[in-house]
């Protein structure tokens, strides 16, 4: 099982940098062509006018957020900005939003320790499938220190379709719903808690897949 572990982080790695131009089939693939929906989950949790996504990968929510609510330029849309160490991830994206009308993306290069933006800036900080980092209290210390009294830090963790076949292969991994939700709660709000956040955790129930979210409030 260890060994599977470390050749899916080996995998993953690689799928986000060298192998970029790949991920989308792969998560498509993974997912029973669900992880764009997975991602639109979020959306109803989001709020405030400024909002940041870290991680943002290969743009798609992105795109949904300029979407949804106009591009960051328009005085009535959101201020949209994305956060991704991959510079693959980066131009992947900024090409999508420019396809998309949205003339001067506002996305940095930089670890998620160390957000490149002043304090107390953002209403909603925003998290999709995010890797290891967003465990890390440095992560969570510099999401604390960007966000406004009041805000919200959303992560979706994880996604498991219903399909058979799937959970089966989630089993084997050691990512089988029934056996990790209550312990993934439980660590969740502890770490949260830990990092100053108060925190509570939503489980979507959709006819095709069950999908985790933590909610945290500064």
């Amino acid at each position: 099982m260890r060994l599977i572990a470390r050749l899916l982080t080996f995998f993953y790695r690689l799928l986000y940098h060298s192998f970029a131009f790949a991920y989308d089939a792969v998560a498509a693939v993974v997912s029973f062509g669900q992880w764009i929906d997975w991602t639109r989950t979020t959306l109803p949790y989001v709020q405030g006018a400024c909002v940041l996504e870290i991680g943002h990968g290969p743009g798609h929510l992105q795109s949904i957020l300029n979407e949804a609510t106009g591009t960051p330029q328009a005085s009535s849309g959101l201020f949209v900005a994305g956060l991704d160490e991959s510079a693959q991830m980066g131009r992947i994206t900024r090409r999508r939003l420019v396809r998309a009308g949205i003339g001067s993306p506002r996305l940095a290069r930089s670890l998620a320790q160390a957000i490149p933006f002043q304090a107390d800036a953002f209403d909603t900080v925003v998290s999709t499938f995010p890797s290891i980092f967003i465990f890390q209290m440095d992560t969570l210390a510099e999401v604390h220190r960007v966000l406004r009294t009041g805000g919200r830090f959303i992560v979706l963790p994880a996604a498991w379709p219903k399909n058979p076949l799937l959970r089966w292969l989630y089993r084997l991994i050691g990512e089988s719903p029934a056996d990790s939700l209550d312990i993934m709660q439980e660590k969740w709000s502890q770490l949260y808690a830990s990092a100053g956040f108060t925190c509570r955790t939503e489980i979507i129930d959709l006819r095709s897949s069950i999908i985790l979210l933590i909610i945290a409030s500064k």
